[in-house]
């Protein structure tokens, strides 16, 4: 999880430090120094060797070496912060998560776990275990098999269940969910451990088919007009063939909801 979020800022600190360093290219030669005067303040032009006095009609070149002087020092903090994350980086094992990969990988050392990852309470466990509505179509789908003993249509929907288990975090498997005259079935709906509100989860995992994307605004519409409101009480995830939903993702939101 961490890791993840390392290589992420790692990434966005490259691309500012690139965006800075084009900035700088257009900016004057010298540095600015403001000095106070009593209540004033006067501008001086620096060029290594002296200093010039920079008239209040030439603010225009004063505003340019102020903001040199502010990238430069943003520039400084950022290449530290990119040295910081290129240590974290280097030493970081690449076999971290282990554990929670055994849960997810292997379907006899879930069976043997599954006991372990119960709801923390009996209110918990029996709102988890008691009958609903499911959806019924495209069972020939769920062929995924997850801690909770439960099978989903997709190996991310095997990851968010999992997690959900392993954080002992009750949830229903496309529990049927009336939205005015709409039925839909979300993909997880989630009983908050503490606070007892009830939460939803959509992953939408097949961000790059054009006819599967076109019917993503028209479901979390239909979860707007009814007042759950996505990041409030709905929670979403998105992949694509080239960018899969991780298991570092998910543990990230759980905890942030849940834990």
């Amino acid at each position: 999880m961490i890791y993840e979020r390392m290589r992420i800022e790692y990434q966005r600190i490259e691309e500012e430090i690139l965006s800075i360093e084009r900035q700088l290219e257009g900016l004057p030669e010298g540095s600015l120094t403001c000095a106070r005067n009593g209540t004033h303040y006067k501008w001086y032009y620096s060029d290594g060797h002296g200093q010039i006095y920079i008239p209040k009609r030439n603010r225009g070149f004063a505003e340019q070496l102020a903001m040199k002087k502010y990238l430069v020092l943003k520039l400084k903090e950022l290449r530290n912060e990119k040295r910081a994350i290129e240590s974290y980086l280097e030493k970081h094992d690449e076999n971290q998560n282990v554990a929670d990969e055994l849960l997810i990988n292997n379907s006899e050392y879930q069976k043997l776990l599954l006991p372990n990852f119960k709801p923390l309470t009996k209110e918990l466990q029996e709102w988890e275990e008691a009958p609903y509505p499911v959806n019924q179509k495209y069972p020939q789908q769920l062929i995924h098999k997850t801690t909770s003993g439960k099978c989903v249509r997709s190996k991310s929907e095997a990851i968010i269940s999992t997690l959900l288990s392993a954080n002992k975090i009750p949830f229903r498997y496309e529990c049927e969910l009336k939205l005015g005259e709409i039925i839909i079935f979300p993909d997880f709906t989630i009983l908050h451990p503490e606070t007892r509100k009830i939460y939803y989860w959509e992953h939408f995992g097949r961000m790059d088919d054009e006819a599967y994307n076109r019917n993503v605004p028209i479901k979390l519409q239909t979860y707007i007009s009814q007042g759950i409101i996505p990041s409030v009480r709905l929670i979403t995830t998105y992949e694509t063939m080239k960018n899969p939903l991780s298991a570092e993702t998910v543990e990230r939101i759980i905890k942030e909801y849940f834990l």
